[in-house]
């Protein structure tokens, strides 16, 4: 018979929300029912809630399967403050705690654990899990497993063994960004056995989509005014090289906008310093390539600026879909060159696999197509990803709408400040003020903890702390994203700054 229990009320004491977003409550409900499941879910439409909520509910150890070390250590933080027991287990972790983390697993402490593929599939790995209280196997990223994804990892092509390794446990897909034959690559790879699927819309309609031609120095100009239209606001900039990140961080600081870079050829310890800075909000922009942003999740970001045309839509859709995840407005802005399709087509005739090289002319095409052809920016991506929208024009991109006061004006001086719900009692300078304060106390916490800040409130719950004046904690509960361990760790602390601002 079905496990049919009232989801309602952990998703309250966590996540301190009142109901499900679409799509999470079906995808909850199979996974408890033991079902193999995949999931393509645009960045933001809150994947990983799918999977721990029923580790929650079932009492039992979800295995979680990522690409990255630094995401792992993030959701890991991001369920101790709501009070989950979840632990890692990589490389990075010192080997007495490996052993001991082992030991708990094996006891069943945990209900998240998280791996790199390389270490599930080790045969080590795989006797000690077998004798732990699993559930089931949620792989994040799923899009790695195969060849036709914009992000393959070969490492992930080993999971294939999971099913063998593990016959009696579900498996559970999860990815933002699979076409229809990397869909269908995924399912065969993982030998999922008549799986559920949900697969959510592509459309972001909160994301505001500008693709721009441009030469070197209007592409700088362009970069500038964006910034300055989102000051005090996170935005990522991807620049196509290691060279033009550096370039682009010293630009920046002559124009007097902070930033700081992040690349593959740093030394780890300075990318995890920096990465570290841009999380927890001391610097607000972060200039990154490539090697920036795969499992990426802060809610808040409100600018994402290509300063060259990536190499698939999938790419594009994957990076620009790291900002407006809280739901709130975002821009998403390409500014390309000519010189860009020179460099793609000489990296292509480089590749030496027939396969490969076909596979990377058909990402060219599709890409450059997104970017010269005048049509709706939305409506290309969500048919390139086989979705077919009922409706022509988005309202959201640079095609189908005008382009933002702050392109238009070329100056970019004034912020352009995104929209909030009315306050119930703070004038406006009052409301800025205890803004302010409470992101200030949030990134101590951060600081002092040494985790991102976003683990501790998002940005979306501290702006509705500054509308609803919670007075007590009972109040605190009513606003979405703070559950219960949440008001009893930070309750007082919030309660008394709110105080101080009437």
């Amino acid at each position: 018979m079905p496990f049919d229990p009232n989801l309602l009320a952990p998703l309250k004491r966590y996540w301190g929300y009142d109901s499900f977003r679409p799509l999470q409550e079906r995808i909850v409900r199979s996974l408890l029912d033991g079902r193999d499941i995949a999931v393509v879910m645009p960045t933001g439409g809150g994947k990983s809630l799918c999977y721990q909520l029923p580790a929650v509910v079932l009492g039992r150890t979800v295995v979680v399967v990522s690409p990255l070390i630094s995401l792992m250590q993030d959701q890991v933080a991001q369920l101790e403050q709501m009070g989950i027991p979840a632990a890692v287990l990589n490389s990075v972790v010192p080997l007495p705690e490996q052993t001991q983390v082992i030991r708990n697993a094996l006891a069943g402490a945990y209900r998240l654990l998280y791996l790199s593929p390389e270490r599930l599939v080790r045969p080590d790995t795989v006797e000690w899990l077998s004798r732990a209280p699993l559930a089931f196997f949620a792989i994040d990223e799923a899009h790695c497993i195969s060849e036709w994804g914009h992000e393959f990892r070969p490492e992930y092509r080993q999971l294939s063994a999971l099913r063998e390794n593990f016959p009696d446990r579900p498996i559970a897909a999860f990815t933002a960004s699979a076409t229809q034959r990397v869909r269908h690559d995924i399912l065969a790879q993982l030998r999922l056995r008549d799986p559920h699927k949900y697969i959510a819309s592509f459309h972001r309609p909160n994301l505001r989509y500008v693709v721009r031609p441009c030469d070197a120095a209007g592409q700088l100009r362009l970069l500038v005014a964006a910034l300055r239209a989102h000051a005090g606001e996170n935005a990522i900039v991807y620049a196509p090289t290691i060279a033009r990140v550096g370039e682009t961080v010293q630009f920046l600081k002559q124009q007097g906008i902070r930033s700081i870079g992040y690349h593959g050829k740093m030394g780890a310890a300075e990318r995890q310093r920096n990465q570290e800075f841009w999380m927890s909000d001391e610097v607000r922009v972060l200039v990154g390539t490539l090697a920036f942003g795969l499992g990426i999740n802060k809610p808040a970001v409100r600018a994402v600026i290509h300063l060259a045309l990536p190499k698939s839509i999938e790419q594009y859709y994957q990076e620009a879909g790291r900002a407006g995840r809280d739901g709130l407005p975002a821009d998403c802005l390409l500014l390309w060159q000519k010189r860009d399709i020179g460099l793609l087509t000489y990296f292509i005739d480089k590749l030496q696999d027939p396969a490969e090289k076909e596979r990377a002319w058909q990402c060219y095409h599709a890409i450059r197509k997104f970017a010269e052809a005048n049509q709706c920016r939305h409506r290309q991506i969500c048919l390139h990803f086989g979705e077919k929208p009922k409706w022509d024009a988005c309202r959201m991109c640079d095609i189908c709408s005008t382009e933002p006061e702050w392109m238009l004006s070329r100056e970019g001086e004034q912020p352009r400040r995104r929209q909030k719900r009315k306050s119930l009692g703070l004038s406006a300078t009052a409301e800025s003020e205890l803004s302010n304060r409470l992101r200030e106390w949030r990134r101590a916490h951060a600081r002092t903890r040494g985790i991102p800040a976003y683990t501790i409130l998002h940005d979306s719950t501290l702006d509705e702390i500054c509308r609803q004046l919670p007075a007590s904690l009972d109040d605190l509960l009513d606003i979405p994203g703070i559950g219960i361990r949440k008001a009893e760790a930070y309750g007082r602390e919030i309660l008394s700054l709110v105080a101080s601002s009437r």
